[in-house]
């Protein structure tokens, strides 16, 4: 029998093979898309990020990151990571990446979608394979997750994210926050001539006219854009938990909170990790806490900033009250690199 079936063969489903793999595991990857994918994503890796794809044996190229910059229309904030670099990558090189180290391990790849299974005291059959275990790693709006009945409902505004990028040069080896009262721009030097600028906002609008509320932004893009417009959302998922009978919740299919604090590529791989240690543990209940743990930090900084963002009145005083306080503003940043 196989060990683990992992449902969804993006970032989040790729590390837990990858992890499986690495500690004696049988495991197969069924997805139905070809790598690498595209998708919308701000591409910056944490220096955590960095350090969880390297214990995995993945090296990837990219733009070093040397730490965090806040700006508003009047006032800067930087924080610089403590002791190693991020990177932005472009998403589709992090995919092809680990599909290139999944298949220097062995690990199948079958084409096909799960969106639902059969599971008994002993395991799981979906895509005419059975299993121990099934690991849903279908993302954000993960359809496994809705038959294991683990959704929650969320009556909060919904946030969206809009992703291009332009053939400029790098003008910064920092991850650029812009803030404005409609959302946020993220720009992250993802090569030598390419920068990424992701939107976050809970306004429907089209990319360009969010852009516009960023003037200072706007004048350095002056080269062409590089890609189309890729979107993603709405951004919050609530889970009930993370484990039902023998199937285990990772990545965006696990819940979300937003991609303000940028850490989420981060967060899915330590998550991989601590999720397989749980099942060759012979403990996956174990996983619910270990998510826990790992997603404290972010979940209560994030939801912190949410609430800011979400009032007019207080987003004004995001970036002011970062340059006021800037020890406090570089410790949440390493807290969260």
């Amino acid at each position: 029998m196989i060990d683990v079936i992992v449902a969804g063969g993006g970032p989040a489903g790729l590390a837990t093979a990858i992890h499986a793999a690495l500690a004696g595991m049988d495991v197969v990857v069924v997805e139905p898309r070809t790598a690498p994918v595209d998708k919308a994503c701000g591409e910056g890796l944490m220096p955590g990020g960095v350090a969880a794809l390297r214990a995995m044996g993945v090296q990837v190229g990219g733009h070093p990151l040397r730490g965090i910059d806040y700006i508003d229309a009047a006032t800067r904030a930087r924080a610089s990571f403590r002791h190693s670099p991020g990177r932005g990558v472009r998403r589709t090189e992090l995919h092809a990446a680990l599909t290139a180290r999944a298949a220097g391990l062995g690990i199948p790849i079958v084409t096909g979608k799960i969106t639902q299974a059969r599971q008994d005291e002993h395991g799981v059959e979906a895509a005419g394979l059975r299993a121990r275990w099934l690991v849903a790693a279908d993302g954000l709006h993960s359809p496994l997750r809705a038959w294991l009945g683990l959704g929650l409902p969320d009556r909060r505004p919904h946030r969206y994210g809009l992703r291009r990028h332009y053939h400029v040069a790098p003008w910064s080896d920092y991850v650029e926050v812009h803030w404005s009262q409609g959302g946020e721009a993220y720009v992250t030097p993802v090569g030598d001539d390419l920068v990424g600028v992701a939107i976050l906002t809970s306004r429907r609008r089209g990319y360009d006219e969010h852009l516009g509320a960023f003037p200072a932004l706007l004048d350095r893009l002056a080269g062409p854009a590089a890609t189309p417009v890729r979107g993603a959302g709405p951004l919050r998922q609530r889970v009930r938990t993370r484990v039902a009978g023998r199937g285990l919740l990772v990545g965006g299919a696990a819940g979300y909170t937003d991609a303000i604090t940028g850490e989420g590529l981060c967060l899915a791989a330590l998550s991989a990790r601590a999720l397989v240690r749980c099942l060759a543990a012979g403990r996956p209940q174990d996983y619910e806490r270990a998510w826990r743990r790992l997603s404290r930090t972010h979940r209560l900084l994030t939801g912190a900033l949410l609430r800011a963002a979400h009032r007019p009145g207080t987003a004004r005083l995001v970036v002011p009250a970062a340059a006021r306080l800037p020890a406090v503003f570089t410790t949440v940043v390493r807290a969260l690199a």
